[in-house]
């Protein structure tokens, strides 16, 4: 029993209601007759909702079986970048640098067979977004740090692997909520500076440590940066000329050639940059 503040105009004394009538009146009231007390309030029934459909259209057999031929993609990236870790814990870095370019390939793919198949969804690309997450944002720094452990103080490779680590988790958190531009990226994406990262631990770069350290860092930088960087499909189109030159570098000497192409493409987005305001 609980007491409602109203007096009786004829005998002066508090009336009382029960927990029923002080919350509701009924069904064809659909009226309080005092104050609520929230403790005794009847929580209302919410209905779960449905789960979304993971592949919007038609669930034809032939679109399920495509469907699941480009996620097993994505998967055989994750699948992969756990292997790198796995061989990086055991010493085999070279190795595990291959399974991260086999990651990129991987990655690719997927989203070119979605394209293609006609099966891009959005479960399609939060899965791309935390594959990329494990195998470029976690396998790519343990096999830096594996490759760095005895050139380099411990310390200072580990800082450099979780900057590399905590600027790959923004990088796709940020992608995953900004507006797509189809020309250019904002900051260098993780799958690139992943497969620099692999490629310098595969070829072996004969630069001393502490520039690799400073190297790794600065592509950790670059994915997190607002500076334009060109797509693939940019590139292509750029003139053959340009394509041949690092073609020739490579056949005179590929690890310099290499580090110079990485250089110039981290160079083009500040130029870009300042380009742009220049003309705003």
């Amino acid at each position: 029993m609980v007491r409602v503040g109203r007096r009786n105009a004829e005998s002066g004394r508090a009336a009382t209601a029960t927990r029923a009538e002080v919350i509701y009146t009924g069904a064809e009231h659909g009226r309080a007759l005092g104050p609520s007390v929230p403790h005794l309030a009847i929580p209302a029934v919410v209905e779960e909702a449905a789960p979304a459909s993971l592949l919007p259209g038609e669930h034809t057999a032939a679109r399920k079986v495509r469907f699941a031929i480009v996620n097993g993609c994505t998967i055989a990236s994750l699948a992969l970048g756990l292997t790198a870790i796995f061989l990086a814990m055991h010493g085999d870095v070279r190795l595990a640098a291959a399974c991260l370019v086999a990651c990129v390939a991987f990655d690719g793919l997927d989203g070119a067979l979605a394209r293609k198949l006609g099966v891009s969804s959005p479960f399609g690309a939060q899965m791309d977004s935390l594959a990329d997450m494990c195998s470029f944002g976690l396998a790519a720094p343990v096999v830096v740090y594996a490759s760095l452990a005895h050139s380099v103080p411990t310390p200072a490779a580990a800082v450099a692997c979780v900057l590399v680590a905590a600027c790959a988790a923004i990088r796709l958190a940020r992608f995953n909520v900004s507006p797509k531009d189809g020309k250019f990226f904002c900051g260098v994406p993780t799958t690139m500076v992943a497969a620099v990262l692999a490629v310098s631990v595969l070829i072996g770069l004969p630069l001393p440590g502490l520039a690799l350290l400073g190297g790794v860092a600065l592509l950790a930088f670059a994915m997190v940066s607002s500076f334009p960087y060109a797509k693939l499909a940019r590139l292509v189109r750029l003139p053959a000329w340009l394509w041949l030159l690092p073609i020739v570098g490579a056949l005179v000497d590929a690890r310099l050639t290499f580090v110079m192409v990485v250089v110039t493409y981290l160079l083009s987005g500040p130029v870009l940059w300042m380009r742009e305001r220049r003309t705003a």
